[in-house]
């Protein structure tokens, strides 16, 4: 995993220069913390996100997260039989979407830091990687025991604490 992280974040050319400074300090991150994927690494750890659009993009699956009380998209931590951060994207949004053959893109889309008390019950951080994946036409969400709520929203307009993840949809995404 941490070899993976390495390259993903290594060979991904952001276009903003904000995403640029925070892919050098995620691989900062990486070179000093060989645990850096392991949630046991109390000063933070990389998880793995999906950005889950409808098959015409014109929807973003969201899920009520019930230990931060808010809409977020789907991921979480990166666990010790995942082959990569796209492949824990992966696992992590068909758990909690219940929706099979979903398609990602291998590399990033948006990186983000954030502050929270997860399952090890102390302060730290995620060194959030997010992903761009697509549902098959059709598909039909089923909320996991992860979610309090699990919901397609308008990609144009979703809930206000899950713009930036959206901002960085390229055009071609949409």
């Amino acid at each position: 995993m941490h070899a993976d992280a390495v390259h993903t974040l290594s060979s991904w050319e952001p276009g903003d220069p904000g995403q640029r400074a925070l892919r050098e300090a995620f691989v900062g991150f990486l070179a000093a913390r060989p645990d850096a994927c392991a949630r046991s690494c109390v000063p933070g750890h990389l998880t793995a996100s999906a950005v889950v659009l409808s098959h015409d993009s014109s929807r973003v699956l969201l899920t009520l997260h019930p230990r931060v009380g808010r809409w977020l998209q789907l991921g979480g931590h990166c666990e010790e039989g995942d082959a990569g951060l796209a492949a824990a994207a992966l696992r992590e949004a068909t758990e909690e979407s219940g929706i099979a053959e979903l398609e990602i893109d291998p590399q990033p889309l948006h990186l983000d830091v954030h502050p929270i008390t997860c399952s090890l019950g102390v302060p730290t951080r995620h060194f959030d990687v997010q992903f761009l994946l697509r549902a098959p036409a059709n598909a039909t969400p089923v909320r996991s025991s992860e979610s309090v709520d699990l919901a397609w929203w308008p990609v144009h307009a979703p809930p206000p604490d899950v713009a930036s993840a959206l901002a960085s949809l390229r055009p071609g995404d949409q």
